[in-house]
């Protein structure tokens, strides 16, 4: 009966560690690169659009907040800007929450 069954050879094991190192970081280069380029830089692209529209705020200025509130600043202090919302009506807001500056006269025509 043991003309049926036959012996199990083990194949030879492959030769380690014959490949290049690089070959093996390739991937997570690529990889970083692609979140480079995709991800981190266009955030830091924003980031600094959004600081200097923050410097260059003044007295005036018709913004936007990024909570949707839409007034002429009348006040520039240092971490806040005062907002004319509606007539004899002003609210106090961080410089950070101003998202856009408006192009004169477009708050009047709303």
């Amino acid at each position: 009966m043991s003309f049926f069954i036959s012996n199990a050879w083990a194949e030879a094991a492959p030769a380690a560690g014959q490949g290049s190192p690089l070959a093996g970081l390739l991937p997570l280069i690529i990889l970083f690169a692609v979140f480079y380029f995709m991800l981190i830089r266009p955030q830091m692209k924003r980031a600094k659009e959004h600081r200097k529209l923050i410097s260059e705020l003044a007295k005036g200025d018709e913004v936007v907040t990024s909570g949707g509130i839409g007034g002429k600043i009348t006040n520039v202090g240092d971490s806040f800007v005062s907002l004319e919302i509606a007539e004899d009506v002003q609210v106090k807001v961080q410089k950070d929450a101003v998202t856009a500056v408006l192009p004169k006269g477009t708050l009047k025509e709303a």
